[in-house]
């Protein structure tokens, strides 16, 4: 074993000789990290075959760590490497500043992966220990806001870090320490719109105005609370369209939350008819509808008469469901099976001109579609 190593370290030296150093280096650190990445991949698979009996969570774990733990075998290698390679001053200091850097963003991978994890492992817990869905929607809003506030410092941290690496702008950070005052307002003055998203992030945990899965009325829209990040929320629009909103909106401006402490709704259906309509009939046959109904929860129910207009009077229909979709398919029931009761049995009830008459007649000008459909039976 000693003649091998002996043989090497000559053929290495022999190689030294006859190769500039630079070339010498670079393959030395080509070959330390070739072996690096031979032994994560070699490793990486004995870890998948020692989780394979245990349960999801260890599988999702080593696929999670395998990009970082690559990162840290080839930091090893380069570490290795740099100390066989025949470098120079300037190069030692290179290497050492990239396997600082490297090591840096390794620690910010893995306070990621630590979080993800611990927040993946505490809603999973979390929604297996309770039943009630407002709550869990409550939890899971708060955790994932700030889930993101705490990433989005470690980034931020973990890059400063790396930047204070560098001379200049570790000097630049000092001078600004110096001069706190009026670079401080500068600062804040510039990261005025990601502060303020950030608090409001915080302050949209803290309060829970709205939660994952919300429905929602923004800008005139209807939809639900897809998402939310750290600066901004995402709203599942009805027709599948996507509206991106900034987090502060949600503290400044009013918005309807549909389901902020519970998902019934009361849907309203109003229908404009003719004074001679049967109202007894008309809430009866309503009634039949609704409770037929699969979508009516079975706690509110009424027709009433609430306007009356020049030429007909407003009945408003409300019908509770269990959550806004559920209301709107009600409503769009009780409409389409109301209006087509009128027409099939009291087509006189629908909305009609009126015109004085003198000498039998009329004053004024109908048109020929009226005038027609009158003749079929709007006069009965």
């Amino acid at each position: 074993m000693d003649q091998l190593l002996n043989e090497g370290t000559e053929h290495l030296a022999a190689l030294t000789e006859a190769a500039p150093g630079w070339l010498v280096s670079l393959v030395i650190l080509l070959v330390a990290i070739a072996v690096a990445l031979v032994l994560h991949q070699v490793l990486h698979r004995i870890l998948l075959h020692l989780v394979r009996p245990y349960e999801l969570f260890w599988h999702q774990l080593v696929a999670r760590t395998r990009r970082p733990l690559r990162l840290a075998f080839v930091l090893g290698g380069l570490a290795l490497g740099a100390t066989w390679a025949p470098l120079k001053e300037g190069g030692q200091a290179l290497i050492h500043h990239i396997l600082l850097i490297g090591f840096v963003a390794i620690l910010m991978w893995l306070a990621q992966l630590a979080l993800n994890t611990f927040m993946a492992l505490h809603l999973q817990r979390f929604e297996h220990q309770t039943d009630d869905p407002f709550l869990a929607r409550r939890h899971i809003t708060q955790s994932r806001i700030l889930q993101r506030i705490a990433g989005t410092l470690i980034i931020v941290l973990g890059i400063g870090a790396m930047l204070m690496t560098f001379d200049t702008v570790r000097q630049y950070g000092i001078s600004l320490l110096a001069s706190a005052g009026a670079a401080g307002i500068i600062v804040g003055l510039a990261l005025q719109p990601m502060l303020k998203n950030l608090f409001a992030g915080i302050q949209l945990a803290i309060t829970q105005p709205i939660r994952i899965n919300d429905a929602l009325i923004v800008e005139g829209e209807f939809g639900n609370v897809e998402e939310i990040t750290s600066t901004y929320v995402v709203v599942r629009a009805w027709d599948r369209r996507r509206l991106i909103i900034p987090l502060n909106y949600f503290i400044e401006q009013p918005f309807q939350n549909w389901t902020r402490d519970e998902t019934a709704l009361t849907g309203i259906v109003l229908l404009y008819l003719d004074f001679s309509v049967p109202l007894d009939m008309l809430r009866e046959k309503a009634r039949e509808i609704v409770e037929a109904s699969p979508l009516w929860d079975g706690e509110v129910f009424a027709l009433q008469v609430t306007d009356l207009r020049e030429t007909s009077m407003e009945v408003r229909i409300l019908a509770s469901a269990a959550n806004s979709g559920n209301a709107f398919e009600l409503r769009c029931n009780i409409r389409e099976l109301l209006v087509a009761f009128l027409v099939q049995n009291y087509p006189q009830a629908l909305p009609r001109v009126r015109a004085e008459t003198e000498g039998g007649k009329p004053s004024g000008r109908v048109s020929a579609a009226r005038r027609q459909f009158n003749r079929e039976g709007g006069s009965q």
